[in-house]
């Protein structure tokens, strides 16, 4: 196994580091993004505040997302339970004149076949990722709470 480290690139959003760190460090807003979640892959989800579980099509068993430490308007940081590859993940804000700063972390043990195979495909995801958070509504759905 090999530890492998992938960070995005900061970007940016309209909404305030408080209002992203709160929609995130709260797994009941789950419902929010739902519609982007593909029901065909994933089904069974159990969500509490800290922690949601869902079954993952091909890996026959449950999996679970856990909250393991956050810092108000500063980080979360999610650990897996239950998945083939041990890891964790986490979403750094910051706070700036026009928005909040976002930057997303992910380390996990991988096979070192893995790691070649899938190297600039995880590193594209998480990039991938931040982008589509700095879209999301984070102030919009803090008034909706």
């Amino acid at each position: 196994m090999s530890e492998v480290k992938y960070e995005s690139k900061v970007v940016s959003s309209a909404s305030s580091a408080h209002a992203i760190y709160c929609v995130c460090s709260n797994f009941s807003n789950i419902d929010r993004v739902k519609d982007m979640i593909p029901k065909d892959r994933v089904q069974e989800m159990e969500v509490q505040d800290d922690c949601v579980r869902f079954k993952v099509d091909g890996l026959g068993q449950k999996i679970g997302i856990r909250i393991v430490a956050k810092e108000e308007d500063n980080y979360i940081k999610y650990g897996v339970e239950n998945a083939p590859v041990d890891g964790n993940f986490w979403i750094q804000v910051r706070q700036a004149e026009d928005g909040g700063r976002i930057r997303l972390t992910l380390k996990a043990d991988l096979p070192m076949m893995f790691k070649m195979m899938l190297d600039k495909k995880l590193q594209g995801a998480v990039d991938q990722a931040a982008d589509m958070m700095a879209q999301m509504p984070f102030e919009d759905w803090n008034k909706e709470a």
